[in-house]
């Protein structure tokens, strides 16, 4: 049997528990993203930190392994909502 996945080099190095975090790392950094301004899974890792769309070519910054970070989100939301607060 063939192994696949991002692990399939290791052989039996390392450890199970890191080459099953590593796997889960790499299978969500390289899952179609939504992009944030025109909404398609478009969007592609350029280097840490460097997210792209390849439908409208925006560019923007994010997590290292994934686009929106848990915090990023939080910071979003209590923004919006100081700005829904002055107005």
């Amino acid at each position: 049997m063939k192994k696949v996945g991002p692990t399939r080099g290791f052989g039996s190095r390392y450890g199970a528990t890191v080459r099953k975090r590593y796997s889960k790392i790499v299978k969500e950094m390289r899952k179609p993203h939504p992009c944030p301004q025109c909404g398609l899974q478009r969007v592609k890792r350029i280097s840490v930190g460097i997210w792209k769309c390849r439908k409208c070519d925006f560019t923007f910054t994010g997590g290292a392994y994934t686009p929106t970070t848990k915090l990023g989100i939080v910071a979003k939301r209590v923004a919006k909502g100081a700005v829904a607060e002055q107005q």
